[in-house]
């Protein structure tokens, strides 16, 4: 009598998704994204970004282990789209004074257009940075901006139409923050100001008023 063959043992199961990770992925970021921003870190649920996402809630913890992972996850993420948008101006070609201007319309368009970007940010503050800070690759993302800025001040200090020894990172956070605190505060600052800042002129005017902010700064 033969003797019997061998039982193979079954590999592990896969769960639901994992056979197209990249695209459960950026479905569960993109869920996760609108559940924080609503909700911020502390009320979100992971069951709430399962169901917008359409993926189980076991791949959730698969992909990224807590919701406190998935919140990292995002935050990178949103840090790595608006940081590869300004890569792709490719300002570094360009004269420095139409780079710069470009640069700060950006920014302010972006934060406009992202509304999410800025109440993540918020909340992220409010905790002091403390996931930030775990985060791997923050620092690396943010790397190649500071490169652009700092070869835009160089070559405008060589051709005379910017002032020497500026800051980047200074720079940029002025550039930053006059769009930020416009934003974050336009309700507050349109009721004590009697003025409507969410109109699309008052943003137009916004917008121009920060790039003459900067660039008249940058003239030597």
């Amino acid at each position: 009598m033969d003797a019997p063959s061998p039982v193979k043992s079954k590999p592990p199961a896969r769960p639901a998704g994992e056979r197209d990770p990249e695209r459960t992925r950026a479905a569960i970021l993109a869920a996760a994204t609108e559940e924080f921003t609503a909700h911020g870190l502390n009320g979100a649920r992971v069951d709430e970004i399962a169901k917008r996402s359409g993926v189980n809630k076991r791949m959730i913890y698969y992909y990224f282990g807590d919701k406190n992972g998935l919140y990292l996850a995002v935050l990178e993420d949103i840090y790595a789209d608006i940081r590869n948008a300004e890569i792709r101006l490719r300002l570094t070609d360009r004269d420095p004074v139409d780079a710069m201007r470009e640069l700060v319309a950006f920014t302010w368009n972006y934060f406009i257009e992202h509304p999410e970007f800025l109440s993540l940010l918020g909340t992220e503050n409010l905790h002091r940075a403390k996931h930030l800070k775990t985060s791997k690759k923050i620092r690396e993302l943010h790397s190649p901006l500071i490169g652009i800025i700092t070869a835009l001040l160089a070559r405008g200090v060589k051709a005379k139409v910017f002032r020497a020894e500026v800051d980047p990172v200074q720079l940029y956070i002025t550039i930053a923050s006059l769009g930020f605190f416009y934003l974050s505060n336009r309700f507050t600052l349109s009721t004590i100001f009697g003025r409507d800042l969410g109109t699309p002129d008052a943003l137009a005017e916004r917008g121009k008023h920060i790039e003459e902010v900067v660039l008249g700064y940058l003239r030597p």
